[in-house]
C-alpha cells in the first residue's frame, strides 16, 4: 500500500502520519456529567455507526534526520488494536528505523504495541522518552497496593515496557525533548500525562494526547470525563483550558483518539467548542 493512503501533514520540514493501531470499545457509561442515553444521541447525531469504539492513533514523525514514533497502541492487548505494527510496513516505516518513542503516558492502549509477542522491545534501536513523573507513578509501590484489582494489570504492563527499553529509557522534567519537539503537560489523565508541539519554520502541531476519548462528546461539552482519568476534575479543567487555547490560536492538533482522520482544529461554537476534522 502506498504512504499517501494514511493522514499526515507537513509541518515546515516535518512531516507526521497518523498510524491506526485499530480501536478499543468502551461503555458509554464510562463518562461522567452526562447521561447515557444524551452521550449515545450525540454519537449517534455524529454519524458514530458504532457508538462505544475508541479509535488508536499513534503518530509516525520525520524530522531534523531522525523517525520518530509518538506511542505505540494497544498492542493486541486486552484485543485492543494490535495493527500498529502491519500499517508501520505499509507506510514505508520499519520498526528497526525508529530512534525514539514518544509517550504520551503509560496506559495499555498506548504502550502495549512496545513489546512483541515473544517479549521483547518491538522497536530495537529506539529510546522510550517518557515524563519522569510518568515513570514514577507506575514504579511506585505503593500506588500499586492502592489500586483496584482490575487496575493493578495496568502497572505490570507499565513496568514491563518500562523494563524492556531499561537501557534506553529517558526520562524528562523540562520542555524539549527533542530538536522541535517540545513536551507541554497535560495533567488529569494521569500522573504525567504529556502532550508534544512540533514546531518547524512558522508552522505548528500538537499532539495533545489522550485529552478526549469520545470527541464528539468532550469537545463541545468539555465537562465530560472518563472513569480512564485518574484525576476526573483536573482532566476536565486541563481540557476546557486547552480547548479554549488551541481555538484562539487556531492550532492544528492531533489526537490518539481523535479517528482514523488523526488531524483537526477546535473552533468556537456560540458557548461551546467544535471540531472540524482535517485528515
Amino acid at each position: 500500500m502506498s504512504p499517501l493512503i494514511f493522514p499526515n501533514k507537513q509541518i515546515g520540514d516535518v512531516t507526521i502520519t497518523a498510524i491506526s493501531d485499530g480501536s478499543l470499545t468502551a461503555s458509554l457509561d464510562s463518562l461522567s456529567n452526562i447521561d447515557p442515553i444524551d452521550a449515545l444521541q450525540m454519537q449517534r447525531d455524529a454519524g458514530a455507526t458504532e457508538p462505544t469504539a475508541i479509535h488508536i492513533n499513534c503518530y509516525l514523525v520525520h524530522s531534523h534526520g531522525r523517525t520518530v514514533l509518538i506511542d505505540a497502541g494497544a498492542g493486541g492487548i486486552k484485543q485492543w488494536g494490535g495493527k500498529l505494527a502491519s500499517n508501520l510496513l505499509r507506510a514505508g516505516a520499519d520498526p528497526s528505523a525508529i530512534d525514539a518513542v514518544l509517550l504520551t503516558h503509560a496506559h495499555p492502549d498506548h504502550i502495549g504495541g512496545l513489546m512483541n509477542a515473544s517479549g521483547h522491545a518491538a522497536f530495537p534501536n529506539a529510546e522510550l522518552v517518557v515524563h519522569e513523573r510518568e515513570v514514577a507513578f507506575w514504579r511506585d509501590d505503593g500506588n500499586l497496593a492502592r489500586a483496584s484489582e482490575r487496575a493493578r494489570g495496568n502497572f505490570l504492563i507499565a513496568r514491563q515496557a518500562f523494563d524492556g527499553y531499561r537501557d534506553r529509557l529517558r526520562t524528562f522534567e523540562g520542555r524539549e525533548v527533542l530538536t522541535g519537539i517540545t513536551a507541554m503537560p497535560l495533567p488529569g489523565h494521569t500522573a504525567g500525562h504529556t502532550g508534544y508541539r512540533l514546531d518547524s519554520g512558522d508552522e505548528s502541531l500538537l499532539i495533545w494526547g489522550d485529552i478526549v476519548h469520545f470527541p464528539e462528546i468532550q469537545i463541545p461539552r468539555p465537562e465530560v470525563s472518563i472513569a480512564f482519568d485518574q484525576d476526573a476534575t483536573l482532566a476536565s479543567t486541563t481540557r476546557s483550558r486547552l480547548l479554549d487555547c488551541v481555538a484562539t490560536d487556531n492550532l492544528l492538533i492531533a489526537g490518539m483518539h481523535l479517528g482514523e482522520a488523526g488531524f483537526a482544529r477546535i473552533e468556537r461554537k456560540s458557548l461551546t467548542y467544535g471540531i472540524v476534522y482535517e485528515g
